[in-house]
């Protein structure tokens, strides 16, 4: 062990004593309001031309818990959060945590045959909306759904409600967040108390090591807050650090903007969100000491386009939902490529292992393995598919990667978009970042498709710069100069854009059924 992780490992076994009582960590619904005994006349989230107070916060999370009680929810329920960027978002959510009940955030971009399926499965108590969102929910049992009212944040100021949080074991389940399902089927990761206080306070020692995170602080949210690193990055951290939060509605330049002009100190985005400050040019970043990316690979030309126009850095970070979701936090390699993610958070380790789950030496490429109390309880109701991911204690995160000599993770790409051709391993995120050093592509996908008794070959999809024009047959010579043949795309189609998840990813499942 260096210095700096000794120094690190003071740091986090400090912040875990000061968010304990009689030796373990708090329960979730004790973060707020112990943050609100000291920092409640600080202010806690700005919305447009709204401040609310960490008192006033508090006084709506104590009103909305004594609504969703009076229809019948109680510790250990589920309750499920249809809303947007807001708020409403940040109260209805500790509000739940205030019962001891289960949070459930929906992802407000899902079609209504996709939300079908989440409901019949988690089954909640409430569903807790807007009047207008509503609207969009598919057909549920009358009574289920809670719709709020504007005048909520005005009544809670005016009235006495209950302040007593409900008494929960940390290992108790906190939060159930659905997988967007690009691989398959949706499935509930169950995060407990101490999943969650666990991975915020391991990240927040990791900033403390890159940017010395303050309480003056304040963090820029505009992630979806249905997306555990919104969560973590823009809810239980500022939360524990008393922090300040802007609120963004919505991922467009002017909401962007009008977000920025409250002088946030702490950014936390996916790669296309930086894509689009980058083709802003002017955004107002010069308050923001830190920016992280997660949710997907960070390409190193956008880093590297960042970095032009802004002259600022942006650190890749690195995790999975059933993590909670962060692993790894890069502060320290400004040269190196972006799929280098650091070390292993403190109190995170991580091995690299083959097909049979062998330990493999350093510098091999394999399966990435995690283990520490930030790793999910498992998924609701899926014992088998639980079991195929957590074996003694340790998470088979699916994704490829190796560790070097000085501990840091370098991330290959998911397991299950490796292709196999001939024999010879292709990690699509190698050819994606030699497609995206052509100075005409702004996006690109590798998949592998089924090809005869051949077996999957790489073929791409790109998205062009606007007002460039390139053949295929250019783009191919281009990775010839710079992959083994084995590595060149077979195929390379060129398209206006390119399907995004609502996290930010690209969505190779739409591109594979084109």
């Amino acid at each position: 062990m260096n210095l700096k992780q000794a120094s690190e490992k003071k740091r986090y076994a400090a912040l875990q004593a000061l968010w304990s009582i009689d030796g373990d960590l708090v329960s979730v619904g004790n973060l707020l309001p112990r943050t609100v005994a000291h920092a409640h006349s600080r202010v806690a989230l700005l919305f447009g031309s709204q401040e609310i107070t960490y008192q006033a916060w508090w006084n709506y999370v104590c009103l909305v818990a004594d609504v969703l009680r009076s229809q019948g929810v109680k510790k250990g329920d589920r309750v499920m959060l249809y809303l947007a960027n807001s708020p409403e978002f940040y109260g209805v959510y500790f509000a739940v945590w205030h019962l001891g009940a289960i949070v459930i955030p929906l992802n407000v971009y899902l079609h209504e045959k996709e939300m079908e399926g989440i409901i019949e499965d988690a089954n909640p108590r409430v569903i807790v909306t807007t009047v207008e969102m509503a609207k969009k929910l598919p057909a549920v049992e009358s009574g289920k759904v809670c719709a709020l009212k504007p005048s909520w944040w005005t009544e809670s100021e005016m009235t006495e409600h209950s302040q007593t949080v409900a008494q929960t074991s940390p290992d108790d389940t906190a939060l159930i967040l659905y997988t967007s399902g690009t691989t398959g089927v949706p499935k509930g990761v169950m995060l407990s108390s101490r999943n969650i206080v666990t991975n915020a306070l391991q990240v927040l020692t990791r900033f403390g090591s890159i940017a010395s995170p303050q309480s003056s602080d304040r963090f820029f949210s505009v992630l979806p807050l249905f997306h555990v690193f919104a969560q973590n990055a823009c809810m239980w951290l500022p939360v524990i650090m008393g922090a300040s939060i802007i609120i963004v509605p919505r991922i467009d330049r002017k909401a962007i903007r009008d977000g920025l002009e409250k002088e946030p100190t702490m950014f936390f985005g996916f790669p296309a969100l930086y894509g689009l400050l980058v083709l802003m040019k002017t955004a107002p970043l010069e308050n923001i000491k830190l920016f992280v990316s997660g949710a997907d690979a960070l390409p190193d030309k956008i880093r590297a386009a960042f970095a032009l126009v802004y002259g600022r850095k942006i650190c890749s970070g690195y995790g999975l939902t059933e993590a909670s979701p962060v692993l790894a936090v890069d502060g320290v390699h400004e040269d190196a490529p972006t799929n280098l993610v650091g070390a292993p958070l403190p109190g995170v380790s991580c091995q690299i292992r083959d097909e049979n789950g062998d330990p493999l030496a350093v510098g091999e490429i394999g399966t990435i393995w995690a283990q520490g109390d930030n790793v999910m309880k498992g998924y609701y109701k899926a014992r088998k598919q639980t079991n195929a991911v957590l074996v003694d204690g340790w998470l088979n995160t699916g994704d490829m990667g190796y560790i070097d000599a000085d501990g840091d993770i370098t991330i290959c790409g998911r397991s299950k978009d490796l292709i196999i051709n001939k024999g010879f391993n292709i990690y699509p995120q190698e050819v994606e970042n030699t497609l995206l050093k052509h100075k005409a592509v702004i996006k690109a996908a590798v998949v592998g498709r089924n090809e005869g008794n051949v077996g999957q070959i790489p073929v791409a999809f790109v998205a062009l710069r606007k007002g460039t024009v390139v053949t295929e047959s250019e783009l191919a010579q281009f990775c010839k100069q710079n992959l083994a043949p084995y590595k060149v795309p077979r195929s390379i189609t060129c398209l206006d854009d390119l399907p995004m998840t609502a996290t930010g990813k690209i969505d190779k499942k739409k591109l594979l059924a084109s």
